[in-house]
């Protein structure tokens, strides 16, 4: 009964050894990007070191793709802070609009959610860098006759370990229990 269980453990860390061995060839959330926070302060990759980190990119004008993925953020975030043995994760909203998506608008907007989570934004150059550091599409759509737009954009929240490397992507069909635990597991083995 030992042996299998040594066995079974082994397989299971080589398999985890595995997708992170291909996670980091997909290379995703290589290098460093700058954006400034909602207190218009400089943020970079870099400043998160240490910290694991839940990112997701998304616009204050979206009418319900980004308010619910934030909401399934912050309930994951919840559940995790429930278990003070773990380590405390960094939320950030990368925002995909920067003409409308200033540091206030992001302040107002984010003050729904999570009390920890923090907005960045920039000019449209650092915004499309940082977007392109994680492969995230985006695209603003045709104006309306009041000049208003939708951004079309990929909907995947990102985890980077306290090294800042790239550790998994959650999708829409995954519910905040499953975030959290899938981060909790990434925790156990990081």
């Amino acid at each position: 009964g030992a042996g299998w269980l040594y066995l079974r453990r082994q397989k299971e860390q080589q398999r985890r050894a595995r997708r992170l061995r291909h996670l980091r060839e997909l290379s995703l959330a290589q290098g460093d990007f700058e954006l400034r926070d909602t207190a218009g302060r400089t943020r970079r990759k870099a400043d998160f070191l240490g910290e694991w980190v839940l990112l997701y990119f998304g616009f204050t004008h979206c009418p319900d793709v980004c308010p619910e993925q934030l909401e399934r953020l912050s309930r994951a975030l919840e559940l995790l802070e429930r278990d003070p043995a773990l380590p405390p994760v960094r939320p950030l909203f990368v925002t995909v609009d920067p003409e409308r998506d200033d540091e206030a608008a992001l302040s107002r907007y984010l003050r729904d959610f999570h009390p920890r989570l923090l907005g960045l934004t920039g000019t449209a150059q650092q915004v499309k860098e940082a977007a392109a550091k994680f492969r995230v599409y985006v695209s603003a759509g045709p104006r309306d006759a009041d000049g208003d737009y939708a951004v079309d954009h990929s909907v995947l929240t990102f985890l980077l370990d306290p090294d800042g490397a790239f550790r998994d992507c959650y999708g829409s069909s995954r519910t905040a229990e499953e975030l959290a635990r899938s981060v909790r597991a990434h925790m156990d083995t990081y």
